[in-house]
């Protein structure tokens, strides 16, 4: 994940223009904020990256936590949110700190094609820890192993046309595929999961978890799945 973590932290050119940032940023929000239950609720956007629409999260919410690897990232985080008391940046290290049973919903959008088998297994550890017990995890964004690269560029161009947006996604496109990510993407590659594969790894680390009908974000090819602490049946009396 370091590879990745330094190239979000450097100045990329992952998004078309400001308006097309905007609008990923402000569609992630309102999809977060469609699986809060409570306005006390107590919200985890695991890796959220720049979060330009947290401030939204945070007012449906009772305490937003911010947590993001990148220390670039992570310092314009506290910078943009210092004056909002309902949040809170932390790094991911920092959440080993954080109380037992403390939060109540988990996101982790966008973020498990950029991690190692292993370092997912110990976030979904970390985050286990953290649920209460009636808490969940969204996992969202997920990349399948049967969808391309082509329907990723389609959904991106639908998603300009709708928008307003589709002469700077073109022209992003191709500098995309001219740039670092493109490079690095080949280099390093994006975990890829089956339905039935993360289903199977959420059990693994002690969730029950199943698939949604709504991808978060604009890419209805990919897969978002919602998961709950696993029950512990103790022995017969």
């Amino acid at each position: 994940m370091d590879d990745w973590i330094d190239y979000y932290d450097s100045t990329h050119t992952i998004y078309a223009s400001k308006l097309h940032r905007d609008l990923h940023f402000q569609l992630i929000a309102n999809d977060i904020i469609s699986y809060i239950s409570s306005p006390d609720s107590v919200v985890l956007d695991y890796a959220c990256g720049e979060a330009l629409s947290a401030g939204k999260v945070a007012d449906a919410c009772g305490k937003l936590i911010l947590a993001e690897p990148a220390p670039g990232v992570r310092g314009r985080l506290i910078a943009r949110f210092a004056p909002n008391t309902k949040v809170r940046v932390r790094s991911l290290d920092e959440l080993r700190q954080m109380a037992e049973k403390s939060v109540d919903l988990a996101v982790m959008n966008s973020v498990a094609q950029y991690m190692t088998p292993l370092e997912l297994d110990v976030a979904f550890a970390v985050i286990k820890r953290l649920l209460k017990p009636g808490g969940r995890l969204v996992v969202g964004d997920i990349l399948r192993p049967e969808v391309g690269m082509g329907r990723d560029v389609l959904a991106l161009l639908r998603f300009a046309r709708k928008h307003g947006f589709l002469r700077d996604a073109l022209i992003g496109l191709v500098s995309t595929a001219l740039s670092d990510y493109r490079h690095l993407r080949r280099r390093v590659g994006l975990q890829r999961y089956s339905e039935n594969a993360m289903i199977a790894k959420l059990a693994a680390a002690g969730f029950n978890a199943s698939r949604t009908d709504h991808n978060i974000g604009h890419n209805p090819s990919r897969m978002t799945f919602v998961a709950r602490p696993a029950l512990i049946v103790g022995p017969r009396p």
